[in-house]
């Protein structure tokens, strides 16, 4: 078994308002090979970040690896650059979601992720009518943003992961930093694995200012009084993925995941509830 489809059995990504972009491991295939998940499941989350709020929608799902190194995982996409077995390093792409009244976004799973990083400009499968939460707020349209990873392996079981993205944000100049630990599948039985994940994000004050800041126009307008953030430790989130290899070619995947805010994004006066779990299941199909 591959190195792609081992991470394709490990931890995920958060699927919320600001996802993360992690990488699957670097897979030595063939020349001219390519290794490719597709799916369709379902999503519980928060509306955004920081809401008492939740929505449950259709999540597509997404993973696809090359042999020359290039990958797609969720809402992200980058390429290896390492051919050390230890070490996994390259560029990096992303999609912050964009955030309306309503506070709704999209996200794409990954089948190893999920994704932040996740992180779009597609329109969800399903939105229901809500209230707007955010009624006065700026909308927020979705970003490109760029960067790089680094991933250093402990042992074969657990792994440093590390990816630094700018893009985000109003003026594109947001800025956010994660740093995690996973620990790679392992089995439970003869077709289920289990997976966990942990770690940290930090931001640079554009950044938060964009997410959970609020402008004299916007307090003007709005029922939030105005608030201006600085950058610094966000947030720390955990997660569990489980998966159930139904036959070669098809996997039930369920994801967990908690995120607590912190600092200066916990004190803002948009965010609700500091503490929010987002629950996913889906069933995909391998190439």
């Amino acid at each position: 078994m591959n190195k792609l489809l081992s991470f394709v059995l490990s931890a995920g990504s958060l699927a919320s308002g600001a996802a993360l972009a992690q990488t699957p491991a670097l897979n030595l295939m063939p020349d001219g090979s390519r290794d490719m998940y597709v799916g369709l499941g379902v999503q519980s989350a928060p509306r955004y970040e920081g809401t008492g709020s939740r929505k449950v929608s259709a999540l597509p799902v997404l993973q696809v690896e090359w042999s020359n190194g290039i990958f797609i995982s969720g809402m992200s996409a980058g390429m290896h650059l390492s051919s050390s077995p230890t070490v996994e390093y390259g560029p990096l792409l992303a999609i912050q979601p964009g955030r309306d009244e309503s506070g709704a976004g999209t996200d794409v799973d990954g089948i190893g992720l999920n994704a932040t990083a996740p992180p779009a400009p597609l329109t969800p499968f399903a939105r229901g009518e809500t209230p707007a939460r955010l009624a006065g707020m700026d909308e927020i349209g979705a970003r490109l943003q760029v960067g790089a990873f680094y991933n250093t392996y402990l042992n074969p079981q657990w792994r440093l992961t590390s990816s630094l993205l700018v893009g985000a944000g109003r003026e594109h100049d947001g800025a956010r930093l994660d740093l995690g630990v996973q620990r790679l599948a392992f089995a439970t039985g003869e077709r289920h694995h289990l997976s966990l994940s942990a770690g940290v994000g930090f931001v640079n004050r554009q950044f938060n200012e964009t997410y959970f800041g609020v402008t004299m126009a916007e307090a003007a307008r709005s029922r939030f009084q105005a608030y201006q953030p600085g950058g610094g430790l966000q947030d720390v989130h955990l997660g569990v993925r489980w998966n159930w290899t139904l036959s070669p070619s098809w996997m039930l995947t369920s994801n967990l995941q908690a995120k607590r805010l912190l600092g200066d994004a916990r004190k803002s006066p948009l965010t609700e509830r500091s503490t929010n779990l987002t629950v996913s299941t889906a069933i995909a199909y391998r190439f």
